[in-house]
This record gives structure tokens, C-alpha cells and sequence, in this order.
């Protein structure tokens, strides 16, 4: 019983840190279950039922999930229902959209730009191109998966496991592998 109520106030109390060092502007109330930092400019909005991180996962009792909605344009929108494991980061400096009933797995990262030029005179210099992110509604996306600029992933598919999601991938299929490829419609 001591070692229960041990865990729950270590976890609140982490939860309630991260809070303390959050300074976005934040619309709704997702229920965090694990420590989340939101850092930025930009806003992020959340849904109904949005629910962030799971007890019973690796990485809860020393892992943090970090979202950045990095400039003053960025938006990251969740919405309704999503669920989200563990060891995640979602990074903006544009838009970043996930749809209604979203499950997401353990050490999921998405960003709307690679923060950076790949030219090596250009590595520097400020503000890179972004391209939105669009996750649709009843997607599942697996553990370990990354979603780069410019993604756009249809309603009703599966990401699987350790993908990389490059591009755009149609409604109802699942796609896997790097870069992710529809392997079959669902």
C-alpha cells in the first residue's frame, strides 16, 4: 500500500514539475498520465478526452513527453479521443493535426520541418521550410514510428511499427517500413 501511494505522489509530483515548466498558450484539458512538457510560441490545442501516456508502459517512471509548437504561426491541434503512449515529441513550426480517435505508441516522434537546411552554406540560417502534418481521425500508428514534413496519413490506417512516414498514405490501408509503404488495404 506505502509503495502505491509512493509511486502515485512521484508521478504526480513530475507531472505537476513539467507543468510548472511549461509556457505555451494550451486550449483544452488533456488528462496527463505522464510527465508532458509544452514549450513554445505557438498554441496547442486539444480535444475532449485526450489522454497522454500510459502507466503500464516502459519509460514511465523516467521518460517525459515533450510538444513544442516552436514560433508564434505554430499550431498543434489533437483531436477528440486521442491516445498517446510514452516517450513521445512533437515539434511545429507550422501546423501539426491529429484527428479524432488517434491511438499512438510508445516513442512516437512527428516534426513539420528538419529545424534546418541540409545545404551545407545554408545549415545555419534561419527558418528552414516547413510543411504541415496531417494525421486523420481512427488512425493507429504503431511503436517507434517517425513522421517527417509534409505527412499526410488518411483516415482508418495503420502505421506499423519502426516506419517512417515520409509522404502521404491513403485512407483505410496499412503502411510500414522506411520510408512507409501501403502494404495492404484494410
Amino acid at each position: 500500500m506505502i509503495g502505491k501511494l509512493y509511486h502515485f505522489i512521484l508521478v504526480r509530483m513530475r507531472i505537476l514539475k513539467y507543468r510548472l515548466l511549461s509556457d505555451v498558450r494550451i486550449t483544452g484539458k488533456p488528462f496527463f498520465i505522464y510527465p508532458t512538457l509544452l514549450k513554445g510560441k505557438g498554441t496547442i490545442v486539444f480535444g475532449d478526452e485526450v489522454r497522454i501516456g500510459v502507466e503500464l508502459s516502459p519509460d514511465f517512471y523516467s521518460g517525459y513527453g515533450y510538444i513544442e509548437a516552436r514560433t508564434s504561426d505554430s499550431k498543434i491541434v489533437f483531436g477528440n479521443n486521442v491516445r498517446m503512449n510514452n516517450g513521445f515529441s512533437i515539434v511545429s513550426n507550422k501546423s501539426i493535426t491529429i484527428g479524432d480517435n488517434v491511438l499512438i505508441g510508445l516513442h512516437f516522434s512527428v516534426a513539420d520541418s528538419d529545424f534546418h537546411y541540409l545545404e551545407l552554406d545554408k545549415r545555419l540560417a534561419h527558418n528552414p521550410p516547413s510543411s504541415p502534418v496531417s494525421i486523420g481521425n481512427n488512425v493507429f500508428i504503431g511503436n517507434n514510428v517517425t513522421i517527417l514534413k509534409g505527412a499526410v496519413i488518411g483516415e482508418n490506417s495503420v502505421i506499423g511499427s519502426n516506419s517512417v512516414v515520409t509522404g502521404s498514405i491513403p485512407e483505410n490501408v496499412v503502411a510500414a517500413g522506411n520510408p512507409a509503404k501501403v502494404i495492404r488495404n484494410l
